[in-house]
């Protein structure tokens, strides 16, 4: 079950990337035809701290939370120390 539920939040946080970075893409190649959003730059900063957000995610679960099981957690603090 642990490594379903990390798969899923890694395919969930992978999502939200790609929908935010889509939508900061489709503001570059087409600023002039979004009329409900006339400060570009304000709706780009908003879109690219969504990505960071996300993007944070996926690495605090690659750095924390291996799929594999940890055999001696021990091990981990000791190298984060060192």
């Amino acid at each position: 079950m642990r490594d379903e539920l990390l798969k899923a939040s890694r395919l969930h946080f992978r999502a939200h990337v790609e929908k935010h970075r889509v939508n900061v893409e489709n503001l570059l190649r087409n600023s002039q035809g979004v009329a409900d959003q006339p400060d570009i730059m304000d709706t780009i900063e908003k879109e690219l701290e969504e990505i960071v957000k996300y993007n944070d995610l996926l690495e605090v679960l690659d750095k924390y939370f291996n799929l594999e099981p940890i055999k001696n957690p021990k091990e981990l603090l000791t190298d984060e120390i060192s």
